[in-house]
């Protein structure tokens, strides 16, 4: 099935893909690719270590390579994307993660093991929520925030489901056979689903203009005013600094709730509150998300991380209210960083300016597992998760001002 939109100023409609089978097709591919990359090193990294012998810190510093050159691809990828559609950026973006799981697999020295990770970065550049999120807002244009959201519920299970996959595949298969079975599961699920179930995409979806007050499409390409460079710069810090939280935290959270006088057994408890945090504030976030400009989902998300981290951090016995309530902000974060650029600079060049916002991103989130390693090293868990809560206010800070900027243009006093 298709639906019909009217199209540029020829008023011809044209037919776009069913959401109800776009949407649920990326998620699949979200799932398993997220659970397959990023999120493979945290049940594989002791494997691998047992079994060669490598040190652990040249396993883990694999995804950190790997978020490097997802960085470093991530405005060539908006750009192909812009130019010919998600589809054909998706489906090599499973050819490279299939070769960097070969590459894993046969890696006969921890030099070898760097290089696979390279490729595993350059699928990661090409295929996760980035490029998801262009790809949807080149097939539906301005219509594509509610496509965002719900395949943000989608990607929120990705640990969910691959962690306990992954530690299945390990003690049936070894890590190697792991790292096999993910290769042919990008060669004959993923693969599939982009070449089959995602559109040629030969037309542009409308690029009617964003909302009154909004920033013109041209100024995500260029940003030629004062108040599109602002905006532009806001929007990039806010989404970086969110992501560098989020990723430290994801790395160091454990260590920060033993140091708390907790047991490994209730740290990971308490820890595991966050992911069903996220879809909760997703799914809600999807049934009100009509009533009010994406920019306000940008500022509750950063006020939730503020929360959690303060009350943390405070030491007060609320362990669990913190973590639901940070969990909550950063699964907002996921949304945001997709449709607030759509909402502020409309449909028109999105797929670019989500390839230049992802570089910064993908930069911190690369730096922050040492990082994190650095600050606990210096000061101490406390010290390091005060300086977490310090940005995660300097991130609110910014992205009030955002939405005071965009208000005051007339661009959030309503949905979009």
């Amino acid at each position: 099935m298709t639906e019909s939109v009217v199209a540029g100023s020829a008023d011809i409609p044209v037919a776009l893909p069913d959401r109800r089978i776009v949407v649920p097709a990326l998620g699949v591919t979200q799932i398993l690719a997220w659970g397959s990359s990023y999120y493979l090193p945290a049940v594989l990294a002791k494997p691998i270590a047992d079994d060669t012998g490598w040190p652990l810190g040249w396993i883990v510093g694999g995804l950190s390579l790997g978020l490097l050159m997802a960085a470093l691809i991530s405005p060539k990828v908006g750009h192909a994307i812009e130019r010919h559609g998600g589809r054909p950026v998706l489906a090599v973006s499973a050819l490279l993660l299939a070769a960097g799981s070969v590459g894993l697999a046969l890696a006969p020295n921890p030099v070898f093991y760097l290089v696979a990770w390279v490729l595993m970065g350059l699928g990661m550049g090409a295929g996760l929520y980035d490029a998801a999120f262009a790809t949807l807002g080149r097939i539906y244009g301005q219509g594509a925030r509610s496509t965002i959201t719900t395949l943000t519920l989608f990607g929120g299970f990705a640990s969910t489901t691959c962690w306990p996959l992954s530690a299945w595949l390990v003690s049936e298969l070894g890590w190697r056979g792991a790292c096999l079975t993910y290769a042919a599961i990008h060669l004959l699920v993923l693969l599939p689903i982009y070449l089959f179930l995602l559109p040629r995409q030969t037309h542009r979806a409308d690029t009617a203009t964003p909302a009154a007050g909004a920033a013109s499409p041209s100024a995500a390409r260029q940003a030629t005013t004062i108040r599109d460079r602002l905006v532009l710069f806001l929007l990039g810090a806010v989404i970086a600094t969110a992501a560098m939280i989020s990723a430290t935290m994801s790395v160091h959270m454990l260590t920060i709730l033993q140091a708390r006088d907790m047991t490994l057994a209730t740290a990971v408890a308490f820890g595991a509150m966050v992911g069903p945090s996220q879809v909760g504030a997703r799914a809600i976030e999807m049934a009100i998300a009509r009533f009010h400009h994406p920019i306000w989902t940008m500022v509750v998300s950063a006020a939730l991380v503020v929360l959690g981290l303060g009350v943390l951090w405070a030491g007060l016995p609320l362990t669990a209210l913190a973590l639901m309530a940070y969990g909550g902000g950063i699964g907002l974060e996921s949304i945001a960083r997709g449709t607030v650029p759509l909402a502020l600079f409309g449909a028109d060049g999105y797929a670019v300016l989500m390839g230049k916002l992802a570089l910064p991103s993908l930069l911190l989130q690369a730096a922050a597992p040492s990082l994190g390693a650095l600050l606990i090293h210096r000061f101490g868990t406390d010290g390091a998760l005060f300086a977490i809560l310090a940005a995660a206010l300097l991130t609110l800070v910014m992205v009030s001002a955002l939405a005071a900027l965009a208000k005051r243009g007339g661009a959030v006093s309503r949905g979009s």
